[in-house]
C-alpha cells in the first residue's frame, strides 16, 4: 500500500494480503505507539498430528468477534509495533478495524475452519478492498470465500486446475457473486517472491497476492491501497498470523489476543 505506520519503540501490530501492490512498511519511532499500515493477514503455517497434551483445536465455527490487544513485527525487518484490534461480525464477514497512535487501518476478513483472511487500507475505512481465502482439495482444486468491504454477503467460487504443479498453474473458476449471480472465469497463480500473484478474468481481469499456509491461501486485491493478513486461530481465541504484500522478500507477523 505504500503507506507507512509508526509503532511503538517495544512492539507494533498489524493484518491481510496486498493485492497489485506493495506491502505496506512500519517505522520504529522511540516513543509511537502507531502499528503498521499495511499489514497482511497470518496463516499458521504449522502443521503435523497434535501430541496428547496438545490443546484442544479451535471449534470450525468459532466467533472471532471481540476487541484485541496486538503486536506484530514489520515485513523485511521493519522493526515491531503495537495496536488495538476490534473484530465486528457483519452477517458473512467480518470487519477488521485497527487504531496504534493516531492512525487507523480498515479492512474486510473472512473465517473458514478456524484461518482468517483480510483485506485492508489506512483510513476509517476499506473501501476498495477485497479478500479470498481458499482450502486446497487433496486434488489441488480450491474452494474459496470472498469477501468485499462494505458488503455483508459473502462470494463463494470453487477453482479447478487444469495445468501446473503445487499451487502455480491454470484454474478454471465458478461462484456465485453476493448479489447471488453466476459466473464462470479462469485463473492463474504464480509464485513471488513468499507469496503468490493471482490473475483472474473472469469477465474483467483483476490481479491479488496472497500467503500459503498448509491447505490454505490468504489473497488479498483491491489496488496498491489494499495488504493482506492470514491468521490461524489459536484454542484460545488468540489470533496468529502473517502479513504482508507484493515485494515484500520476508512478511511480517502479528498476534492478537483477547482482552
Amino acid at each position: 500500500m505504500n503507506k507507512t505506520r509508526t509503532i511503538f519503540a517495544a512492539v507494533g501490530l498489524v493484518l491481510v494480503v496486498s493485492l497489485i501492490g506493495g506491502a505496506c512498511s512500519f517505522s520504529v519511532g522511540t516513543n509511537s505507539t502507531e502499528s503498521p499500515s499495511n499489514k497482511p493477514v497470518a496463516i499458521n503455517t504449522n502443521s503435523g498430528t497434535p501430541s496428547p497434551t496438545s490443546p484442544p483445536a479451535p471449534s470450525k465455527n468459532v466467533d472471532i468477534a471481540g476487541k484485541y490487544d496486538a503486536v506484530g513485527t514489520n515485513p523485511d525487518g521493519g522493526g515491531e509495533y503495537k495496536a488495538e484490534l476490534t473484530v465486528t461480525k457483519r452477517d458473512d464477514v467480518y470487519q477488521f478495524s485497527w487504531v496504534s497512535g493516531k492512525s487507523s487501518y480498515d479492512g474486510v476478513g473472512v473465517l473458514m475452519d478456524g484461518e482468517v483472511a483480510v483485506s485492508y487500507t489506512d483510513g476509517p475505512d476499506g473501501k476498495g478492498c477485497g479478500v479470498v481465502l481458499y482450502k486446497i482439495a487433496a486434488d489441488g482444486s480450491m474452494n474459496g470465500k470472498v469477501g468485499y468491504w462494505g458488503t455483508n454477503t459473502m462470494e463463494t467460487e470453487s477453482a479447478k486446475r487444469t495445468s501446473g504443479t503445487d499451487l502455480e498453474g491454470s484454474y478454471d473458476i465458478e461462484g456465485k457473486n453476493p448479489e447471488g449471480k453466476s459466473y464462470k472465469g479462469k485463473l492463474d497463480v504464480k509464485k513471488e517472491g513468499e507469496g503468490y500473484r493471482f490473475n483472474w478474468d473472469a469477465g474483467s481481469q483483476f490481479s491479488g497476492f496472497g500467503i500459503r499456509a498448509g491447505e490454505f491461501v490468504a489473497v488479498g486485491f483491491g489496488g496498491k491501497q489494499c495488504s493482506f493478513v492470514g491468521y490461524d486461530v489459536k484454542a484460545d481465541g488468540t489470533l496468529d498470523g502473517k502479513w504482508g504484500g507484493q515485494g515484500s522478500t520476508k512478511f511480517g507477523t502479528e498476534t492478537a489476543k483477547r482482552k
